[in-house]
């Protein structure tokens, strides 16, 4: 770990400020990119004569290229530098932003979407950043948790500002407009990243394991292209099977090729220990519900009951406020894990939390016709939601050796992404539209199809908090006392 020269007229300490001041800017756009399109996603539909049900493929494949992204890029940043990482994945998001509002169709707006997944990486990135900047101060890890607090609180709020905007905009401006707004907070974060964090070169030594790489990307390209041929030829098309158990198959290669390796892009020796497989897991089941259920619902909510038969019949201006209860609800439920741990121990309160998240969504099943029902299930699922947040990280690296823990957590981040992404193209075939080729209900999608929505979040939550029992009790133990940095809450 290099050092501040002595030329330096700042000490780390005295300079910190200036460098998060710069990258909170940059975790206000991270917030307008995961808030601003949730409450007008039936308006995207609309925009781009699509079925809402279609609109889950956007989220599919955006939570892919973000799953491909996160070890690639993180290893790039330990390569190169991590300034030029975090100014790279921005100008790809940029891209993708600007994608989405000049899109013509379907395709290229699914495309833009997929390209601006990039932005996942900039959490990790920018808590390197701090954690490098802070060498030498003598309190880096003290200083660096409360950078990456500030950092988490910056984009928490801004999620609920960036719904309550777009709620408030969609009946005032064109959607091409519309769409401009993040593609313009994008853009600003080059010029701040360029002007106001300072290049360093990296310090890791070795390559890329591109042949892992390529192996999981022809897994999971392989077993999502079934599920698309699943929603265009059905669930009784042998093509479309053949092709995700293909996928299936592949990662019995990767994972031999990984094991062998000294720095695997996966490692998966380490995944499958104790205290590793069951927290990594439960992230990729949590995932299915918060990253996979956010266009359902909000598409749910916005369903006029009268032409529909189901829905709250809300607007996207009461979106944003589900929304912003939601995230408050995260919050709390983050900020309570200690209190929880306390009375519950600290299995126990990941435990409670995903059974929480569980009873959540099976209140949806029953409770759904009125839009105090709808807030009340999504302060329950947000509670339990920000408890898994905050310790699913802890725990990963409580597990991990210290030169790993870093692979750890980052892991848990991309196990949910893929989970995500998986339940996004799940929910995309459960929701095809059945409705009649005219009339107001067309293009809707069928109530059947969210109660499978709803059904499969509680039976993965349920199953996570029963995975969770087989974690070591020690392990949850280390990971109550030491705390690991904060993770992004994506997808909230």
């Amino acid at each position: 770990m290099s050092t501040p020269t002595p030329s330096r007229s700042l000490t780390p300490v005295h300079g910190l400020a200036a460098v998060v001041g710069f990258l909170v800017c940059v975790e206000v756009a991270s917030g307008v990119l995961q808030g601003y399109y949730t409450p007008i996603y039936p308006q995207i539909a609309e925009h781009l004569s699509i079925a809402e049900g279609d609109i889950n493929w956007f989220e599919a494949a955006q939570l892919i290229v973000s799953a491909l992204c996160m070890p690639l890029l993180a290893r790039l940043g330990d390569l190169v530098g991590h300034k030029k990482v975090l100014l790279l994945s921005t100008l790809v998001t940029a891209v993708g932003s600007w994608g989405l509002a000049l899109a013509p169709g379907f395709s290229t707006f699914l495309i833009a979407w997929a390209v601006q997944g990039a932005y996942v990486v900039w959490l990790p990135i920018e808590v390197a950043i701090i954690y490098r900047r802070t060498a030498g101060s003598g309190r880096q890890a003290l200083l660096t948790r409360r950078a990456a607090a500030i950092l988490v609180g910056a984009l928490e709020v801004s999620v609920i500002v960036a719904a309550l905007t777009s709620g408030l905009l969609v009946e005032r401006l064109s959607m091409t407009t519309l769409l401009m707004l993040p593609a313009i907070a994008v853009t600003a974060c080059l010029a701040l990243i360029w002007w106001g964090v300072e290049d360093t070169p990296g310090l890791a030594s070795g390559g890329i394991d591109w042949h892992g790489l390529g192996l999981i990307t022809a897994a999971i390209g392989l077993a999502m292209g079934g599920l698309v041929l699943v929603r265009l030829d059905g669930a009784d098309s042998v093509p479309a099977w053949l092709l995700v158990l293909a996928g299936l198959a592949m990662l019995v290669p990767f994972a031999r090729l990984e094991s062998r390796l000294a720095e695997p892009l996966v490692d998966v020796r380490l995944l499958a220990t104790p205290g590793q497989w069951p927290v990594q897991l439960t992230a990729f089941l949590f995932g299915m519900s918060v990253l996979g259920a956010q266009i359902p619902l909000s598409t749910f909510a916005q369903t006029d009951p009268d032409l529909a038969g189901y829905g709250l019949g809300a607007s996207s201006a009461f979106v944003s406020t589900l929304i912003g209860v939601y995230v408050l609800c995260m919050a709390v439920g983050a900020l309570g894990l200690p209190l929880t741990t306390r009375l519950c121990g600290p299995r126990g309160a990941l435990v409670l939390s995903a059974l929480l998240v569980a009873l959540g969504y099976a209140m949806w099943l029953v409770l759904h016709d009125t839009t105090a029902q709808g807030l009340t299930n999504m302060a329950i699922i947000g509670i339990g939601s920000g408890g898994l947040v905050a310790a699913l990280p802890a725990t990963a690296a409580a597990a991990a050796p210290p030169e790993r823990t870093g692979f750890a957590t980052g892991m848990t981040n991309a196990t949910k992404t893929i989970g995500g992404a998986i339940a996004s193209a799940v929910f995309a075939i459960a929701l095809t539209a059945t409705g009649s080729l005219e009339g107001p209900d067309e293009g809707k999608a069928p109530f059947s199809g969210y109660l499978t929505v709803w059904a499969v979040c509680a039976g993965a939550a349920l199953l996570a908090a029963l995975v969770l029992l087989a974690l070591p009790r020690q392990v949850a133990a280390d990971a109550g006392e030491s705390r690991a940095l904060p993770e992004t809450p994506a997808g909230v």
